[in-house]
């Protein structure tokens, strides 16, 4: 098993999984279908083709910087008859830094590597409005399983954020992964995806673990002997 791993930032990202009519909700982290469709869209993929070998990836994903949750609410207008249509709200998560991974087959996690290198249809972070503010690709982890690959990874918040705590010399970040069956009781998220079909778009329950890692922050001051110049005098 390999795991490909992402770097999910940008100003706006969005990921909804319960989403109905007017209210169009995100959580709190990335989805599993989003990510899914991601790179069916890297790889050039239609919605009605087949992704079964996408969705039994293992899935997981690490809150390197969580953002804050903005709302928004867009108007329209019936473009044939100029009625106006409901008022949509619409929910967003501002400035926040994820790193997910998929784990699955070698040549497949190659091929979604090569793919995100150089996708046929531009990634988005949930919605077609939220563009990544750089390239997701973080490589492939040929030695780790996706736990570990997710844990060791170093932590990728943005450089003003990592500044803001930098009276914290580790910091303590959440990761959600797909849980097996020797997991007991885990939470429930309705995001596996079973069909992309716009007309038949359908979602399975997934079982999600929460655990944590600490990792060391680059902008936590060093120690400091005033003695250690005197050191071989």
């Amino acid at each position: 098993m390999s795991v490909l791993l992402m770097r999910l930032a940008g100003p706006l990202q969005s990921w909804g999984s319960s989403s109905r009519f007017a209210r169009r909700s995100t959580e709190a982290a990335p989805t599993k279908s989003a990510v899914i469709g991601l790179l069916a869209a890297a790889q050039g993929r239609q919605r009605s083709d087949d992704l079964a070998d996408l969705a039994a990836l293992r899935f997981g994903v690490r809150v390197d910087q969580a953002g804050t949750v903005l709302r928004d609410f867009q108007t329209a207008h019936h473009f044939a008859s100029g009625e106006a249509q409901p008022v949509s709200d619409r929910f967003y998560l501002a400035d926040a830094v994820f790193v997910a991974g998929v784990e699955g087959d070698q040549r497949l996690i190659d091929a979604l590597h090569a793919a995100l290198r150089d996708p046929v249809f531009m990634p988005y972070l949930g919605r077609r409005s939220c563009p990544p503010a750089q390239p997701v690709d973080l490589g492939v982890d040929h030695e780790h399983p996706l736990l570990e690959a997710l844990e060791q990874e170093r932590w990728q918040a943005s450089r003003w954020y990592q500044r803001s705590r930098r009276t914290q010399r580790r910091v303590d970040l959440e990761i959600l992964i797909e849980a097996t069956q020797d997991d007991g009781p885990v939470d429930s998220l309705r995001d596996q995806p079973l069909s992309f079909d716009p007309l038949h778009r359908r979602y399975a329950l997934r079982g999600v673990r929460r655990t944590g890692v600490s990792k060391p922050n680059p902008y936590a001051p060093r120690d400091h002997d005033p003695t250690s110049v005197l050191e071989g005098a």
